[in-house]
């Protein structure tokens, strides 16, 4: 049976007395043990590396480190200086590298490796750092219209060649082929920066072309076209949605449409701050302004909110709005912007309604029902959490909850 080395964690019978890689004493027994003596450099393994020390030369950094990786037809190894660095100051300290690098080895010489493998040692160490599921997605989601290029070589990989891929980005689904939108585009852009830094930090590559240019012109206006067009529900479109109120997640749809949250704040609003006696929702996001404003319920809307309400209380969920059409395990039932926005397209297709509608169009039909029906700008604005420029309606002027449910109700 093998088992790991206390010492330099290599595999080693559990029958050894020592180490055969760093000569660690495994054997309780003191016949085996040998007197160490603390100065004394560890030897290294055949096959584990080299350290040599640079004489004759005044460097703070003398010990350097080469790593195997590979042989000569005479069974001699091919040595190359470790990566990222390569020099260090002790024995010791180079040792302890040696040491890391062997633990998880990794290729520096691999003219093999291709796109898709990079991405795999590239992102193992990258989502440690993310702290969320779709944080995650932001990569796993990007990285599916990338199949074109997976099994290209690394030290092929130019420019050009990431270009072609962002430009006819497109992925397969049922059958049908979607075409990347300029943010997906942009996101492939953004990966392929960072794993072709990471494969330069360790030499897998001399230069990382991603960086050698822009994403087109052409993609960053469609991305800012894209960020613009957002497209109010028509009264006609309001009406479907009335008269099918029982579909999943209409009555969320129908409550943006009436009180004007980003889809963010939406999925955040918590129900210890849904006051069912005054009739109002503390939340909000984004701007100073639109942090913790209140937001009357409109009576038509009352409902659903009392609905919704009894629903989280029963979920033992903090959240107003909560998955549970069983998607959703119910122990992360949660609302989240992607959940929102994928039953949004689901409602739109299911009611043919305008295919261009987005997550963001309840808010901006929520902003236009109040224009049409004469809701006092101010008031509009502080629903709305829109910074209000006006020094005497900001600062002078006092408002008092009655007024926002007022204004609010003009809204039929």
């Amino acid at each position: 049976m093998l088992i790991k080395c206390p010492e330099c964690e290599l595999q080693i019978s559990d029958k050894a007395a020592f180490c055969p890689h760093c000569g660690y004493v495994i054997t309780e027994h003191k016949l085996y043990a040998p007197k160490r003596n603390p100065n004394k450099r560890r030897r290294l393994p055949n096959g584990f590396g080299q350290i040599s020390e640079i004489k004759g030369v005044n460097l703070r950094k003398k010990f350097r480190v080469l790593v195997p990786v590979g042989k000569t037809k005479e069974g001699r190894y091919i040595s190359k200086p470790l990566k990222p660095h390569a020099y260090f100051e002790t024995y010791n300290d180079a040792y302890e590298a040696l040491l890391e690098y062997n633990r998880n080895p990794y290729d520096l010489s691999s003219a093999d490796m291709t796109v898709a493998e990079l991405y795999e040692k590239w992102f193992t160490k990258y989502k440690e750092g993310l702290k969320s599921s779709t944080s995650i997605r932001t990569i796993t989601a990007p990285w599916k219209y990338c199949t074109s290029i997976y099994d290209f070589p690394v030290k092929s990989l130019r420019a050009g060649h990431i270009k072609e891929l962002i430009d006819n980005a497109a992925i397969t689904e049922n059958g049908n082929t979607k075409k990347a939108s300029a943010g997906t585009k942009a996101r492939i852009k953004s990966i392929f920066n960072l794993m072709l830094d990471y494969a330069l930090e360790f030499g897998l590559v001399d230069k990382n072309y991603a960086r050698t240019f822009s994403i087109s012109d052409d993609v960053i206006n469609e991305q800012a076209d894209a960020k613009k067009q957002h497209i109010a529900f028509t009264d006609s479109e309001l009406q479907i949605l009335w008269n099918n109120i029982d579909m999943d997640y209409v009555d969320i749809l129908l409550y943006q449409c009436y009180s004007g949250w980003r889809p963010q704040e939406l999925c955040l609003l918590k129900i210890e701050n849904v006051d069912m006696n005054k009739m109002e929702i503390i939340g909000g996001m984004k701007t100073t302004a639109g942090t913790n404003r209140t937001v009357p319920i409109h009576p038509k809307v009352k409902d659903i909110i009392v609905k919704r309400y009894a629903e989280a209380k029963s979920l033992g969920s903090e959240y107003l709005f909560n998955c549970t059409d069983g998607k959703t395990h119910k122990a992360n039932s949660k609302l989240t912007y992607d959940k929102y926005n994928y039953r949004l397209a689901k409602i739109i297709s299911d009611l043919n309604l305008n295919s261009c509608h987005r997550p963001h169009d309840g808010r901006k039909t929520f902003i236009s029902l109040c224009k049409n029906s004469g809701v006092d700008e101010y008031a509009l604005k502080y629903m709305a959490g829109h910074t209000i420029t006006d020094i005497t309606e900001s600062v002078y002027t006092e408002r008092n909850g009655e007024w926002l449910h007022e204004e609010i109700t003009k809204i039929n």
